[in-house]
């Protein structure tokens, strides 16, 4: 069992229809067709949403994309039209508000691994594989792999894991045309933003991004390399052999399986509610990546 602990009541906007409330994000068409989607400051881990938010954190994963969608826009186009905020919406939507162009989306998880961690690293202790693709031997938890890969995965509903796929399938799926063009555009996009967070101290584990099609040309969707969507480690700090420190909410995920907790993950119990020097750890990472990334000052 999982989801939501408390699933919030969608705000009801003066011509907006409400169309999804997902873990983050609420999903709206205005009356043009254009979509509105909105970040709010929730916060899920071990595919339950969280009673507890991060404060802040909406507007930091909606500016950081913002920011990154720039630096990739010669690789690939994206979805935002305005962050203009509509008429009658709570003024609270103001920095975490995108009106975007309505996408036909493919029905596959992105994601490129320049290093092992998560799933990829429980598949390669088992199989010396990561999503079918063949590494070698002597890899540990944080090694740089011999070069990027692509590791899609089928997209799941709030509350179930996606399912990592080989790219066969996802050629099958979509495609091979398609599927082509998702792989090399993804690792376009991850090697460019590698090379980026590097120049500024960060290594990019990895990541993963959605795609759409308009008028049959690709275009990047959602959020791009955030804190929620990546893994960003401190590269001074990067030490292959054990987890790495990160700039993301492994501070929820190791607080929630501790004994202070007093959860068990494998049991149907809702988690429980977040301390409040946990919430505020959190949110001095989402801030500290912004900041480390963009060179500005969250204010």
């Amino acid at each position: 069992m999982s989801g939501f602990v408390t699933k919030p009541e969608p705000v009801q906007v003066p011509g907006l229809v409400h169309l999804h409330t997902g873990k983050v994000r609420d999903l709206y068409r205005a009356e043009s067709g254009d979509l509105v989607m909105v970040a709010s400051d929730r916060t899920s881990a071990y595919d339950w949403v969280l009673p507890n938010e991060i404060p802040d954190k909406g507007r930091i994963l909606t500016q950081l994309s913002l920011w990154w969608f720039e630096r990739i826009a010669d690789i690939v186009p994206n979805h935002v039209i305005s962050t203009e905020v509509p008429a009658g919406a709570p003024a609270d939507w103001k920095g975490r508000t995108l009106v975007c162009r309505s996408l036909e989306m493919a029905p596959v998880e992105c994601v490129a691994r320049g290093y092992l961690a998560g799933s990829g690293l429980e598949e390669y202790r088992a199989s010396r594989t990561v999503c079918g693709i063949a590494l070698p031997e002597g890899l540990v938890d944080g090694s740089e792999l011999p070069a990027p890969i692509y590791t899609p995965a089928l997209k799941a509903e709030v509350g179930e894991h996606d399912e990592n796929v080989s790219y066969e399938e996802t050629a099958r799926r979509v495609g091979a045309e398609l599927a082509n063009r998702l792989r090399r555009t993804t690792l376009d996009v991850y090697a460019r933003a590698r090379d980026i967070a590097r120049d500024r101290g960060i290594v990019l584990a990895d990541t993963k991004f959605e795609f759409g099609l308009l008028d049959g040309e690709l275009v990047i969707g959602d959020e791009v390399l955030t804190s929620d969507s990546s893994r960003f480690w401190p590269a001074d700090e990067w030490e292959p052999g054990h987890p790495q420190p990160s700039f993301d909410k492994q501070i929820i995920r190791d607080w929630l399986t501790s004994p202070a907790s007093g959860w068990d993950r494998r049991s149907e119990q809702p988690p429980p509610e977040l301390p409040a020097e946990v919430v505020e750890k959190v949110r001095a990472k989402y801030v500290e990546a912004y900041e480390r990334l963009t060179g500005l000052s969250w204010v």
